[in-house]
């Protein structure tokens, strides 16, 4: 027998749910809402408004929430329950800050790859696009037979799921492939069809698309099942590499073709292929690391002679998720704190009043309280939690959530480098991608040991290097046989079981 249905109103739509449903469930293919921990009630992010018949507060919401929040009818969706009629309301997100390519990347990038390709070869005939499915952010650049018409960002829609992949990994298996699929499809398709509009184009005639992203982002996206990712070996059953149809994923522009460019493994994405493609670290006998610093932090280093890959799981503090009051990198965010005087500052995007913070900030948050000695090397802090301006503030948990991210991050990084007998200062190049990176300071990252330390005119912010791959892709199928190179001289290097990286995330816990 079906439960009996009883009216919700989200928002001010009305909707129809069964007695006994946690908000979160009637929530996750709403626009804008967001549960980084994927409904395990670890983060306190997913607060609303509630009137109506509900279940009460439990522990973690008591946890969570102050008295005066649930007074004024503040819960957690994740942890209430819906047993009878209901009003719901939350504050839908800022626009995010998405970074995208730069607009004279096809011209940079041709003359460093004059040698694969003779003329124009386009997989494009009129309108094609390139994809990022990034695990936080979907960015698109939308081109025609002249060059780049446009470029937009936006959030991954996906974030409703989990902050991070075993989140939704987990909510895939758990049943709901259908949704975390039809999520991601419908907002690729919003951005292709608002970016057409934008420029005066029709979506339908879009022809050709180049969809890159993570592995696992890969496997969400065609309904695959990731059993294979999720646990050992944590080997993939399917690395991409093929064309399929726009038609089977509904995006929009159903006779366009798509193409998703080849994974190196479980956890080394198409976003890292896309990445090297754009870069072409493998060109010559120089050493070069190439580092993407985000919810699953993935290195690359060319030692002149072969190409070592590794991933290792940084979790979502450093973008924007996770920490007490992290939030992505969009208006009311602390992006940059700096010390004067012995005082904190800050500056915040779109110049009001700071409401969180995100990644690029906590970095400099983190550098400015070790200088000033208000916390130590251990990360420890004199007080349970530091105010930065207004209400927003850093606690003790959040500095130890940050230190696991960063540990893993720099244990990766020299980990790669110790396997091959390469120092920091033995390298030709450090290259840091992905949208997160490219905003940070990197003084401060050397100097929470985030990066190693080495002569900051060797690093090169590369930006959406993921995304730049792609729109190479889309205008130059010559480029297919060098991905093919690429995937072939990779080694995908396990770090779970290697001694050196556990020593080194133990020693990386230190500021």
């Amino acid at each position: 027998m079906e439960n009996k249905q009883v009216l919700v109103l989200v928002n001010g739509t009305e909707k129809k749910v069964p007695i006994g449903v946690y908000l979160h469930e009637m929530l996750q293919e709403v626009k804008d809402f967001s549960m980084p921990c994927a409904g395990h009630g670890r983060c306190g992010k997913c607060k609303v408004w509630v009137t109506g018949i509900l279940s009460e507060p439990n522990e973690k919401e008591r946890t969570y929430l102050t008295k005066q929040e649930l007074e004024c009818g503040i819960r957690l969706a994740c942890q209430t329950k819906v047993l009878g009629p209901c009003t719901v309301s939350f504050v839908r997100a800022g626009t995010m800050e998405v970074v995208l390519g730069k607009e004279t990347v096809l011209q940079e990038e041709m003359l460093q790859y004059a040698a694969f390709f003779e003329s124009e070869n386009r997989m494009f005939e009129t309108l094609g696009a390139a994809v990022d499915i990034g695990t936080t952010t979907l960015a698109v650049s939308l081109y025609d037979t002249n060059g780049l018409i446009g470029q937009l960002g936006a959030v991954n829609p996906q974030v409703t799921f989990g902050a991070d992949v075993i989140s939704r990994m987990e909510q895939s298996l758990n049943g709901k492939s259908e949704q975390l699929a039809k999520v991601v499809q419908h907002g690729i398709a919003d951005l292709l069809k608002q970016i057409c509009e934008n420029h005066g184009r029709l979506v339908e005639d879009i022809d050709t698309l180049v969809i890159t992203g993570n592995t696992v982002m890969l496997y969400l996206l065609t309904k695959k099942n990731p059993k294979a990712l999720s646990r050992a070996p944590f080997q993939a059953d399917w690395l991409a590499g093929e064309w399929v149809e726009a038609s089977e994923l509904e995006l929009g522009c159903p006779r366009a073709k798509v193409y998703l460019p080849c994974c190196i493994s479980a956890f080394v994405g198409a976003d890292i292929t896309m990445a090297l493609l754009h870069t072409n670290i493998c060109r010559d006998n120089k050493k070069r690391l190439l580092v993407d610093i985000g919810t699953n932090g993935e290195v690359a280093l060319w030692t002149g002679e072969k190409l070592l890959c590794c991933s290792t799981a940084a979790g979502p503090a450093f973008e924007g998720t996770g920490l007490t009051m992290g939030m992505t990198a969009s208006a009311g965010a602390i992006s940059k704190v700096f010390l004067e005087n012995d005082a904190f500052h800050v500056q915040v995007i779109g110049n009001g009043e700071p409401i969180g913070i995100c990644g690029s900030g906590v970095i400099d948050a983190v550098s400015c309280l070790l200088k000033s000695e208000i916390m130590d090397e251990t990360g420890y802090l004199e007080d349970e939690e530091i105010f930065l301006a207004g209400n927003v503030k850093l606690t003790q948990e959040d500095i130890r959530k940050i230190q696991l991210a960063k540990s893993a991050i720099c244990a990766g990084i020299e980990t790669l480098l110790q396997q091959e007998g390469i120092c920091a200062d033995d390298l030709d190049e450090l290259l840091i991608a992905g949208g997160f990176g490219s905003k940070i300071d990197l003084g401060n990252a050397m100097h929470i040991g985030l990066l190693p330390q080495m002569d900051v005119e060797k690093i090169k912010v590369c930006g959406n290097a993921s995304l730049a791959g792609a729109e190479l892709l889309l205008h130059h199928c010559a480029l297919l046989k060098r991905q093919q190179e690429i995937i072939k001289v990779s080694q995908s290097f396990e770090l779970a079981t290697n001694a050196f990286f556990q020593e080194k995330y133990i020693e990386g816990m230190f500021f």
